[in-house]
């Protein structure tokens, strides 16, 4: 076992200790007091059957039968969520064959930030993480099951499922994922028609028809963002089945995989011998493997905002000097767009999750000691899924990547290190994600700052040609309490245009940025925030900031006694305020923590 994995494994531990005993403690008397249903009323248990099938009623009657809640993100707006429009119906069938029964305990919100892009929408997504953690706990909180079912892909969906489900640590949960679309257009082909886009070289018809290229069927995105990162971290936990996450939707071995987790959460339940409830299946150990598989595969910067949320609903406290000591010492083994040229089917075909899992395990880089919804260990997660004679059998998955230019073999890796570095100074603390950098480039970036109190501002500054030069763009109050910390995936094509053009140039700010950075120095995530009093309010045009990568420095060179004098911008943010919606979230606003501690307004009370 690398040393530096097990140092920060045991300081985990030790920082999370009084809080993860009252997290067990909690679930075990939770699961003492196992499902009401054996002792609700007789009026109250009609309420609950009362639209189930004869069938369905002589089981729960019985009190000795699985039932299992399925909490599902479906929305056919939405290509990754479309697929599981079906996915219900299965379950049930499986789960009845297998002696239980399912009910669908109830939906969560989703949406996608590709759609709410630059948008007002976007102020509500990382917000609606705890409102899909929220929405999770209403659907079981009927107290009816024995078990769940998680149906669920994108960026806030599967972190707020996971906090949800982890507030009821006492049931098992299975995750059942929903697949990507197959490969469209090169992902880099698209971000080059962004880029003559942003610049007036192509018409709007031309680049509608290059994104419809891209973003062409049901599944998610075929890029390595959020969504993408969720699924291997869900897998990496142990919380799919061995090799599920990517495999395309609307295909016999995906509708199988599905059949088979219905299956699998029946044994899993505490009417039956094999006990595993979520609560332990996520430990420091998971959490820890989920980091290394994060910084190993480039995954996406949001991670960092919601494993921490997700470890402190599991009565865990994980910080960004965890994540940047593991990023020291892991190797970086994959490379996928935007930090390579293939996408996620790419990695798929060239081994996927057994031939990651087993290059990390042969390097000491996980605990193998970890239990999952499959049993002690992780070697069933070295094994592949394929079909044999109509029904999903698992063999022993390829021990070597089949193209060595996406997944590196560990003795030789893209990188030594893991590209997700942690940023410190007088500005604050920030993450950015290094490995997408070609070559190492822009890593230190030392220039005159050009500040925007908002992102809108920065495209009408590039059309007008003040960006041309060296310079670090501060975008502010887009932090959490500001306006909801949006992903600013606007402003990527400008700034990516101005680095062709020869300049140095980097990104500040304390808004989200994802897994989709690219080629663009991005210090994310700055905490404190502008709106709660952090010095980057205080930042003016012409400000020599150093965002240096390599040393792990973020830095405003301007004196402490002209500092002292100076007072913050404040800016009327009421226009985020109202709108699409943004008018029902300021209690949840008003309470998010920082960015550092997970950006989440729940949990709160549990840090006492």
């Amino acid at each position: 076992m690398n040393s530096i994995v097990e140092k920060v494994t045991k300081l985990i531990t030790e920082r999370s200790r009084p809080f993860r005993q009252a997290y067990l403690d909690r679930i075990e008397q939770a699961r003492q007091q196992g499902p009401h249903r054996a002792e609700l009323d007789f009026a109250n248990l009609a309420h609950a059957l009362a639209a189930c099938d004869h069938a369905c009623k002589v089981t729960l009657n019985a009190h000795d039968k699985p039932d299992i809640g399925i909490i599902s993100s479906y929305s056919d707006m939405l290509s990754a969520h479309e697929p599981y429009y079906r996915v219900p119906e299965i379950i049930k069938e499986e789960v009845a064959g297998a002696g239980g029964v399912a009910q669908f305990a109830g939906g969560v919100p989703a949406m996608c930030d590709g759609v709410t892009q630059g948008r007002a929408g976007m102020e509500l997504s990382l917000m609606s993480r705890d409102v899909i953690a929220m929405s999770t706990a209403v659907g079981l909180s009927h107290n009816m099951f024995d078990g769940a079912l998680m149906l669920g892909v994108c960026d806030k969906i599967v972190p707020g499922l996971l906090m949800g489900a982890l507030s009821f640590g006492h049931l098992p949960a299975v995750f059942v994922p929903a697949g990507p679309m197959p490969s469209g257009i090169p992902n880099k082909e698209k971000a080059h028609a962004r880029e003559l886009f942003s610049q007036g070289k192509i018409s709007s018809d031309e680049m509608l028809a290059t994104e419809e290229k891209a973003y062409h069927s049901a599944g998610t995105c075929t890029f390595y963002g959020t969504a993408n990162s969720n699924q291997l971290l869900v897998e990496m936990m142990g919380l799919h089945l061995p090799g599920a996450s990517f495999v395309n939707p609307g295909t016999p071995l995906r509708d199988e995989l599905t059949r088979a987790a219905a299956r699998q959460v029946v044994k899993l339940t505490d009417l039956g011998d094999n006990y595993t409830p979520i609560g332990h299946v996520i430990n420091e150990k998971s959490i820890v493997n989920a980091i290394v598989a994060l910084l190993a595969t480039s995954g996406s910067t949001n991670q960092t905002l919601h494993l921490v949320a997700v470890a402190r609903a599991a009565g865990l406290r994980i910080n960004w000097d965890d994540f940047s000591q593991l990023s020291d010492v892991v190797p970086l083994l994959v490379r996928i767009y935007p930090s390579g040229p293939g996408d996620i089917n790419s990695f798929q075909q060239a081994g996927g999750m057994a031939v990651l899992i087993n290059e990390l395990l042969k390097g000491g880089f996980l605990h193998d000691d970890v239990l999952t919804v499959c049993g002690q260990g992780l070697a069933p997660y070295t094994e592949t899924p394929y079909l044999k004679d109509g029904g999903l059998v698992w063999r022993k998955g390829p021990e070597t990547s089949s193209d060595k230019e996406v997944i590196a073999d560990s003795a030789s890796p893209f990188s030594p290190t893991g590209g997700i570095e942690v940023l410190s100074g007088n500005l604050g603390r920030a993450v950015m994600k290094t490995s997408a950098l070609a070559n190492g480039r822009h890593t230190i970036v030392e220039a005159p700052a050009v500040v925007f109190d908002s992102q809108y501002g920065v495209s009408e500054a590039f059309g007008a040609g003040k960006l041309d030069r060296d310079c670090v763009v501060v975008v502010r109050f887009e932090g959490p309490r500001a306006d909801g910390m949006p992903e600013l995936h606007k402003l990527i094509p400008f700034l990516s245009v101005l680095i062709d053009r020869g300049f140095n140039v980097a990104l500040v700010t304390d808004g989200r940025m994802s897994g989709a950075s690219g080629k663009v120095p991005s210090a994310i995530h700055v905490t404190p925030e502008a709106f709660a009093d952090g010095l980057l309010a205080k930042v003016q045009d012409g400000d020599i900031i150093r965002v240096d990568a390599e040393k792990g420095i973020l830095e405003l060179k301007v004196s402490e006694e002209e500092l002292a004098g100076r007072e913050p911008a404040r800016p009327s943010l009421e226009a985020h305020r109202h709108g699409m919606g943004r008018e029902l979230f300021g209690v949840l606003r008003r309470d998010l923590a920082g960015a550092e501690e997970g950006a989440s307004s729940i949990f709160s009370e549990y840090d006492e």
